[in-house]
């Protein structure tokens, strides 16, 4: 490449002098210069590229943040530029569910079933977890994932509360768990550029390597006969009367009573379902673990080190986290995030990484010649208002990411899996048992919940507006006098917000007190977030309260005799109590 660029460049200064009176040919000179300056762009690398490369870079794992090579981020990239896109002529998403009238067992794929299952999991990565559950419970379960089924590399970031439900749920015992923790550190800051910092205690402040944790369940789940079919594409689904039928890319089928679709935000199914809508807010979030860093015993759960700054064509509000990695003393981890509304002009996560490399030696007060790059870590995290996701078939419920039961200001389900793991369990036994899967009814575990709903006002008000006459120091300003004022209510109020539970009295007391202390701070948060958005927030608030008073007064009266009730009503009404607590945020506590 370089060679034909120099030949080509050689003979254009060669034959300028002779082609110089005619104009015609000076402009086919222009247009040759200007394809030798074409491709001499095309051999510099950025400096994200260079990095990348020079990183020894094993095998792809799913999940999200499961590939660290630059050929993945460049394909995601593509992904991240498609769902920006205002094109009108996208190709309709492939549909890969459909319902067939009648019963499987009489249709001509009945005899060509390997096994027949009660749940099949489609998507391991996390799925593993809700399998064992359900294996646990006495059920026939299949997990199909498309990769080998482990762990990545990176850790994940986690409290001690969070993992123990893992051993409620009882697929871990607690030696389990000990044995994948990677890193522990304390204290955990929340910091604001400018402003005094605020320092809490056990809040994300575990290491977790994913490779032993994964590798530990799954071996719980082969021993209670659960089945684990690797390397397999799903490529369609036919729902019958009787059964949900999976057929591989391989021609593998595969029967089951229930599919969970735990194939994260960029399911075929959800696309299907979505119809290309784009999502309502997207965290871009890039990275990296390093080797080299010497003050490496505390973390960040949040700092905002800067004002709104441009990238690209784009205004973004950046945050940070960082962790001390269980790989070593001197390692560490690292996330850049922002939120945006995806539209055109949106940064690609390339140009967030270059901003990354100038922007996280000052934040760490480290130089970059001075670290040894371990990883390289990038996503794309979408969130919908219209979540969690209720069930648009019959016999197929989705599943953490896919379901949209993350937290809209959060980057990665774990948390909420674990959270949400043994009510989901629960459930979905029951809904086996009884027969209960029809859309409405798998609907009834992927409930509205108000206080999730509620989130999305915090993360408007992370968001940098493009056209605002707002300053460019106000998201610091807002989160600063927020963070105050729960600090100076207590753990009771900051714990569970800092582990994405909003619950109404500590949202109530706390946005008191801010109109309190800081009353002129309150006509700039009509301008950043916008009026529209207040009065749909103020809905899902006046929800929360509603879900509070049932859950602390309905429900004690209601639950001593539910199990009068026939069977159907039985689950409905254990599914609403769920509900009541869970998006009440009172199923957290201290």
């Amino acid at each position: 490449m370089a060679a034909a660029v120099l030949a080509e460049f050689g003979l254009l200064c060669g034959c300028h002098r002779r082609l110089k009176a005619s104009p015609l040919l000076r402009n086919e000179t222009k247009k040759r210069a200007g394809r030798v300056q074409c491709l001499q762009a095309q051999t510099v690398r950025s400096r994200t590229q260079r990095i990348m490369e020079g990183i020894a870079v094993s095998g792809e794992v799913g999940g999200a943040g499961g590939a660290y090579s630059y050929n993945a981020l460049k394909r995601l990239d593509q992904v991240w530029s498609s769902i920006c896109s205002d094109e009108t002529d996208k190709q309709e998403p492939q549909q890969v569910v459909s319902t067939i009238p009648g019963l499987f067992s009489k249709s001509n794929l009945a005899g060509r079933a390997v096994d027949t299952f009660d749940v099949i999991v489609c998507g391991g990565t996390l799925g593993i977890f809700l399998a064992t559950a359900l294996s646990c419970k006495g059920l026939k379960v299949a997990v199909v994932e498309r990769n080998i089924l482990k762990g990545r590399e990176q850790e994940w970031n986690i409290s001690k509360k969070e993992l123990l439900e893992l051993v409620k749920v009882g697929i871990l015992e607690e030696d389990d768990i000990d044995q994948a923790i990677a890193a522990k550190f304390n204290p955990n800051r929340c910091g604001f550029e400018g402003k005094d910092d605020i320092w809490v205690e056990d809040i994300l402040n575990l290491g977790i390597l994913p490779v032993k944790l994964i590798e530990t369940v799954k071996k719980r789940f082969e021993a209670l006969g659960g089945v684990i079919f690797e390397s397999c594409s799903v490529s369609k689904f036919s729902v019958y009367d009787d059964a949900v039928v999976l057929q591989t890319t391989d021609e593998i089928i595969l029967p089951s009573r229930l599919i969970i679709d735990a194939m994260g935000n960029f399911s075929p199914i959800l696309k299907q379902i979505r119809r290309e809508r784009k999502p309502d807010g997207v965290c871009l979030v890039v990275g990296s673990c390093a080797r080299g860093f010497r003050n490496n015993s505390t973390s960040d759960v949040i700092y905002s080190s800067s004002s709104v700054k441009r990238i690209g064509d784009s205004k973004v509000h950046l945050f940070w986290e960082a962790f001390p990695s269980g790989s070593g003393p001197k390692d560490r981890t690292t996330y850049m995030f922002t939120y945006v509304n995806p539209q055109p002009g949106c940064p690609a996560l390339e140009e967030l990484l270059e901003e990354y490399w100038d922007l996280m030696p000052k934040y760490q007060k480290v130089s970059l010649d001075d670290l040894e790059i371990l990883r390289v870590i990038y996503g794309i995290f979408p969130t919908y208002r219209g979540s969690p996701l209720p069930a648009s078939f019959n016999r197929i419920l989705q599943f953490g990411d896919a379901s949209g039961i993350q937290s809209p200001v959060s980057f990665g389900g774990f948390g909420s899996l674990t959270r949400h793991l043994g009510r989901l369990s629960d459930g979905i036994y029951e809904a086996i048992s009884g027969n209960f899967l029809s859309s409405y009814e798998l609907s009834l575990l992927n409930p509205y919940m108000p206080n999730l709903s509620a989130s999305w006002l915090f993360q408007r008000a992370m968001s940098a507006k493009q056209q605002t006459n707002i300053s460019p120091e106000f998201i610091n300003e807002l989160l600063y006098v927020n963070f105050q004022s729960m600090q100076r209510l207590g753990d009771p109020v900051l714990r569970p917000f800092l582990q994405d539970v909003v619950q109404f009295w500590p949202l109530a007391k706390t946005l008191g007190l801010v109109m309190v202390t800081e009353p002129l701070i309150i006509p700039s948060i009509f301008h950043q977030v916008g009026v529209p958005e207040l009065l749909d927030w103020f809905g899902h608030f006046s929800m929360l309260g509603h879900y509070t008073f049932l859950s602390t007064f309905v429900d004690p009266a209601i639950r001593p005799l539910i199990d009068t009730f026939p069977a159907k009503m039985k689950y409905e009404w254990k599914r609403y109590l769920e509900a009541w607590r869970y998006g009440s945020g009172l199923d957290y506590e201290l």
